[in-house]
């Protein structure tokens, strides 16, 4: 027997009653509780109300790529790697496979009665903060430098987190940090970010709008930093005028975690925590991770807020809670029979398999080094601390799966026992010494060598969890550790011209110049999940095609950028960037050749609000199958204002067999060619001529067709 341990369930009270409209029972909930209950309701470690028979319930939850910090499962790759699919499909049933763990977590937690924090159903995920600088740590969180791809990843990601039943939600989505957050980390509790008024409205703003409005979005996170002079957290502009009045938002705000003691710590914006409560209330947070709540009541009794005011924000988050059918017989429940399923399942891996083989970008194949002919090949020698490293599989907010494939143990079940395999770990990564290696005198003898170089969330990620990064998990660098670089030079010298292939894990943008000249082929992997290491070997070996693309600009150095702190987004991203890239936006190379045959469009003049639809042809030229990125952007040919290079407005992920010809259907948006008019105060988009370029990145253009926006 299921049994839920609701005290008092059997109460025939109204808030209880399943059949009763969903406003009545959060009416009737308010009303018979207390002040004090209601401030313990808006604190993110709620207790329970034993009198009303209502549970204890902590907000705090992740998922970025699975569920998080909860024990086993299905660990998939990092949110920047998500990105680099350009999938929005497999987005959704990575989504929807997230929730369904989750939903198997949860029911079992409230059997034994554990209420604790990440045994909850609010997942603080995605981040769809925009990766404007390379140097964030917290940027492999993202998913990337462009507002529409991150906005139609977010949108795919939300939608199959939360289920799509007309009741209840499977799991509740929020989308953080709102808005303007990207570092530096070392200041984020103190920042004030002033970006320029259109970078706000048109970069800054537009995920989070979309995943409101589209995506349906059931939770905001606010930010820790300023925007604009005011506190997120305490930001009437923010949470009121666009969030709720602008956008319609009608689901929960919650501060990010001792976000509102920033508000008197830190800002010094007021001076005690009872008027940080106050503030905060008044702007619109619903839940405070925090403690700074449980000044509420004494707010009150200080006239500092009406408990009407209170009642606002009890509503929206009890709001939650009731579709997620917390208040409801679980039988009621939709999602139900989920408990019944298994976490980390063969289909939850397989999902995470197909993921990491769409996310893995190859940079560099030159004379057609991969794929490895595993018939033609003795002796492989792995070498690098990132062949056996559990980190670069993880990135951060991540769960654990028990069986965590690494690189070289992928490459291992891959290779036939006809074939030795080798393995050095070459250096140590926490040592910057180019004297202390090992390993080179393997290399004399091995057909081939395989490098695993990069980084890890020991080295990237957020404030204090970075443990081997001296400045608070940013990077100041965009290259990588002198001694990775040294060691390929010395690799090179040795095996003289036997293939040299070098992987990359990571999460942002590095810069390799060096590796790119002394390596024969160059993979990035990111952090590619529990199965990163089959899929890297399935690629090397041509059991698959690799397809992933950039979600961000490869710079050469970050000399090339502006200020860390500076949030104009002039001079950053391919948007805005007027250099050479060293790897542009959407670059991606293959095994096999895509020839772009033919384009025609549905119409040459456009309203502001339609959409442009592009019919493609498209063949596979080459040997092998795989899956071609199509690309779309636009750019406005003689603007009188200042607008971005290009940008893109549509793609669409193709697969086809080798030889093969098909015809694709693909929608372009309009919507992310509208500026900001700062005389009228609203979206606009400017008239005339634009040209849609059609191809496999933004720099490699195959099509160019010509539409006038009237």
């Amino acid at each position: 027997m299921f049994c839920f341990l609701f005290l008092g369930y059997s109460e025939k009270l109204p808030f209880k009653n399943p059949n009763l409209p969903l406003k009545v029972r959060i009416n009737d909930l308010i009303s018979r509780l207390t002040l004090e209950e209601k401030a313990s309701l808006m604190l993110y470690n709620s207790p329970s109300i034993k009198r009303l028979g209502i549970s204890a319930y902590n907000w705090w939850n992740e998922a970025l790529h699975g569920v998080a910090r909860a024990g086993k499962a299905t660990v998939f790759p990092q949110a920047i790697a998500l990105a680099a699919t350009f999938d929005e499909n497999l987005i959704y049933k990575i989504g929807s496979a997230i929730s369904d763990e989750a939903r198997i977590k949860y029911w079992n937690a409230v059997r034994k009665g554990n209420h604790l924090q990440y045994a909850g159903l609010t997942f603080w995920s995605p981040n769809v903060n925009i990766f404007r600088d390379p140097r964030w740590g917290r940027g492999q969180e993202t998913y990337g430098e462009d507002p529409f791809l991150t906005s139609r990843i977010g949108t795919a990601f939300v939608k199959g987190l939360q289920g799509n039943d007309k009741k209840y939600l499977k799991a509740s989505a929020c989308a953080k940090h709102f808005v303007v957050h990207s570092g530096p980390e070392a200041t984020r509790h103190r920042f004030n970010a002033v970006p320029d008024i259109r970078d706000f409205y048109e970069t800054y703003l537009y995920p989070f709008k979309i995943l409101v409005k589209e995506g349906g979005v059931s939770g905001i996170m606010c930010a820790y930093n300023r925007t604009f002079g005011k506190p997120c957290c305490g930001s009437d502009f923010l949470l009121k005028k666009i969030l709720r009045k602008k956008w319609g938002f009608n689901g929960y705000v919650t501060s990010d975690c001792w976000a509102l003691d920033d508000i008197f710590k830190r800002h010094k914006y007021v001076k005690t925590p009872v008027e940080a409560a106050a503030l905060a209330v008044k702007a619109g947070v619903d839940v405070n991770c925090g403690y700074v709540y449980k000044y509420i009541p004494e707010a009150v009794r200080k006239g500092l807020i009406s408990e009407n005011e209170v009642n606002r924000r009890v509503r929206e988050l009890l709001k939650i809670r009731f579709l997620l059918g917390e208040f409801d017989p679980p039988e009621n429940n939709p999602y139900y029979s989920l408990r019944k399923n298994k976490v980390n399942s063969p289909e939850y891996r397989k999902l995470a398999y197909k993921a990491a083989v769409e996310s893995i970008v190859m940079l560099e194949n030159k004379n057609e080094t991969l794929p490895i002919n595993l018939k033609k090949t003795k002796d492989i020698l792995l070498t690098g601390p990132m062949c056996a490293d559990i980190f670069s599989l993880l990135g951060n907010y991540n769960g654990y799966s028990p069986d965590l494939k690494t690189i070289l143990e992928g490459i291992i079940d891959r290779v036939d026992e006809g074939t030795v395999v080798e393995y050095s770990q070459g250096f140590l990564l926490n040592d910057n010494s180019v004297s202390n290696f090992r390993g080179f005198w393997e290399s004399k003898r091995a057909d081939v060598v395989i490098a695993c170089l990069g980084i890890n969330s020991l080295y990237e990620g957020e404030e204090g969890d970075a443990i081997l990064n001296p400045d608070g998990g940013d990077r100041k660098s965009l290259r990588l550790p002198e001694n990775q670089i040294e060691y390929i030079r010395l690799l090179r010298e040795k095996i003289k011209d036997k293939p040299l292939i070098v992987l990359i894990t990571g999460g942002s943008a590095i810069s390799i110049p060096e590796i790119r000249s002394l390596a024969d082929a160059v993979l990035f992997v990111w952090y590619p999940g529990e199965e990163g290491g089959d899929a890297v070997a399935d690629i090397i070996f041509g059991n698959a095609n690799p397809s992933g693309r950039l979600p961000v600009t490869f710079y050469n150095s970050v000399r090339e950028l502006p200020p860390f702190e500076n949030y104009n987004m002039e001079g950053r991203t391919y948007r805005f960037f007027k250099g050479k890239p060293l790897y542009p936006f959407g670059y991606g190379l293959s095994y096999t050749n895509f020839e772009y045959l033919h384009a025609k469009l549905n119409k040459i003049i456009f309203g502001k609000n339609e959409n442009i639809v592009i019919k493609l042809k498209i063949k596979n030229s080459g040997d092998f199958d795989g899956d071609e990125v199509v690309q779309i952007y636009a750019k406005k040919l003689k603007s009188k204002r200042f607008r971005p290079i290009k940008q893109l407005i549509g793609f669409k992920r193709v697969f086809l067999k080798s030889g093969e010809q098909k015809s694709v259907k693909i929608k372009a948006s309009l919507e992310p060619l509208f500026y900001w008019d700062i005389k009228e105060n609203s979206y606009e988009i400017e008239k005339g001529k634009y040209r849609i370029l059609i191809g496999g990145s933004s720099e490699d253009i195959k099509i160019e067709r010509v539409v006038y926006i009237r």
